[in-house]
């Protein structure tokens, strides 16, 4: 079972992401300090921003991108990028 943390996030008593989800310093920052569904909400996140951007994650602007609302999300009160719905289908990265 995983060591029960306080989440970074939503700031509960639960059980750590246990593992760093990307191989970076902050893939590791998030493994020790954020919880298990607070990862789960950003992958949801996550995927929105993809659709909607129609972002490619194999680009690295479109991966600086996500990194940037990853760091927003869990460590900034969740301050990210703003989801600009005038701006669909005209993203290119």
């Amino acid at each position: 079972m995983a060591e029960t943390i306080k989440c970074a996030r939503c700031e509960q008593k639960r059980p750590a992401l246990g593992y760093a989800p990307i191989p970076t310093e902050l893939g590791q920052k998030i493994g020790a300090s954020v919880c298990q569904q607070c990862w789960a909400e950003w992958l949801q996140k996550q995927t929105m921003l993809v659709n909607h951007y129609g972002l490619n994650v194999v680009d690295p602007d479109a991966q600086n991108f996500l990194f940037d609302n990853m760091k927003g999300f869990f460590f900034s009160g969740g301050e990210m990028s703003q989801i600009d719905t005038s701006k669909q289908g005209s993203i290119n990265w």
